[in-house]
């Protein structure tokens, strides 16, 4: 683990956390711990499609606001906290089936805001939606 996040947790730990909420409601798990960026699942199923039988676009904003809350809530000093200030998502390519894969991670790390981007791709390696999340730090 790099001296780059502030408290430690395991994957599991994380997916403890969403146990009982949305994330885990929509089957978001996450799997990678790296140096500096989140990596996690999300099926593409009945709970995530929309009523044409694509990913809907606020199960993909989701993922992405959950992993950057989680990286912000990493990145910051035991005794503060951080909540989502602003969200947006641009969606490049449809998906009817599978898992999608996630990677968030930095593009700004400040006393006060942080900003973190998250890529979720289909099973195939492709691009399907990028979305960028900014963090109010708190305490």
């Amino acid at each position: 683990m790099s001296r780059f996040w502030k408290r430690i947790m395991t994957p599991d730990e994380l997916n403890a956390l969403g146990q009982q909420c949305l994330v885990s409601h929509l089957g978001i798990e996450f799997t990678v711990i790296g140096e500096q960026h989140l990596e996690a699942t999300m099926p593409v199923d009945p709970r995530t499609r929309q009523p044409f039988g694509l990913l809907h676009g606020g199960a993909s904003v989701v993922l992405a606001e959950s992993m950057g809350s989680v990286a912000a809530y990493l990145a910051t000093e035991e005794g503060k906290s951080v909540v989502g200030i602003e969200v947006n998502a641009s969606h490049h390519r449809a998906v009817s089936q599978g898992l999608v894969y996630a990677n968030c991670h930095p593009l700004h790390i400040g006393a006060q805001l942080q900003v973190w981007q998250t890529e979720i791709r289909n099973s195939k390696g492709k691009l399907c939606c990028t979305a960028r999340l900014t963090v109010s730090v708190l305490g």
